[in-house]
């Protein structure tokens, strides 16, 4: 099993792997082309952030600075919204389902660490995969940690930190995020 295929499957993996540091140059450069495109410039950037994605819908807007570990892990569904300093880790499979938005500063991280330290400071790494599912509003400065899953119809609360999944038809805010709401 390489590198990337105990990455994608949940495995503790070594991310100073030979293939996943290739992949990560790559997406770098692309994003720093990204990030410096002029904003108004709307079909270049539409054109190079389905190079630097996974998969995409027709219609998404993402609007820089936008940064990501591989980016071909990251797969978004019609009319997808990312506002200004979004940042997804992806060194496991990230899905977000069609018509989410995402507002400034979003944060979307399925990397994470183990916790025994003698595994964390050998300098292995683990990736849990994040699933939102379609028509979900996250605000202001959340953020999803690794293996959430949030179902349809979901509001996440700015500044919220989402520490477990939860279904569909719900607003949830908070440190950690809980139901506020059913909707």
């Amino acid at each position: 099993m390489t590198e990337r295929e105990k990455a994608l499957s949940g495995q503790l993996y070594s991310p100073t792997d030979k293939e996943l540091r290739k992949l990560h140059l790559r997406v770098k450069k692309l994003f720093g082309k990204y990030n410096k495109i002029d904003p108004s410039n709307e079909k270049k950037l539409n054109k190079l952030i389905k190079k630097i994605l996974g998969g995409t819908g027709e219609k998404i807007t993402v609007h820089p600075p936008f940064y990501c570990d591989y980016g071909i892990n990251i797969h978004v569904g019609e009319n997808f919204f990312a506002n200004y300093g979004c940042v997804i880790l992806d060194v496991n499979k990230v899905t977000i389902g069609k018509n989410c938005m995402l507002a400034p500063c979003v944060k979307m991280f399925s990397a994470t660490h183990p916790v025994r330290a003698e595994e964390r400071y050998n300098g292995v790494e683990l990736g849990l995969p994040i699933t939102i599912g379609n028509n979900c509003w996250i605000g202001g400065g959340a953020i999803i940690c690794p293996g959430v899953t949030l179902g349809d119809n979901v509001v996440v609360g700015a500044g919220a930190v989402v520490t477990k999944s939860f279904g569909s038809n719900v607003v949830i805010a908070g440190n950690p995020a809980k139901i506020i709401k059913e909707l």
